[in-house]
């Protein structure tokens, strides 16, 4: 009877733990979407809702970078989207008044270089 009584309460930290780390990759994803519409403000441009939307938040950011929207197409192919993105943000970073080295900096660490793009003069 005792192994059971373990199981359950094993059981419940295990979900008590993933609520956890469902609650913190939400308030990190809202935070850096808060983020992107501050910056495509801060450029003169209302992103709308699609800045919240996954994957269609990046339409706003093309524009944005004055970029075609069906480039969002070439996110989807491995290297490519890795190479659009860094060409999206640099121009990005350029509308913003900031060197594009600043890309270096969002590839590796968004979580601080993005909230600078959106919070800094």
């Amino acid at each position: 009877m005792e192994s059971s009584g373990n199981d359950a309460v094993a059981a419940g930290v295990s979900i008590m733990a993933g609520l956890i780390v469902l609650v913190v990759f939400l308030a990190v994803y809202v935070f850096l979407c808060y983020c992107l519409k501050r910056i495509c403000e801060k450029c003169g441009r209302n992103p709308g809702v699609l800045i919240w939307i996954p994957i269609l938040q990046l339409i706003p950011l093309l524009e944005l970078a004055g970029m075609a929207v069906w480039m969002i197409i070439l996110f989807f192919i491995p290297i490519v989207g890795f190479i659009v993105g860094i060409m999206m943000w640099a121009k990005i970073c350029q509308a913003r008044g900031k060197s594009p080295l600043l890309v270096l900096g969002i590839i590796f660490l968004p979580i601080v270089f993005i909230p600078y793009l959106a919070f800094s003069e």
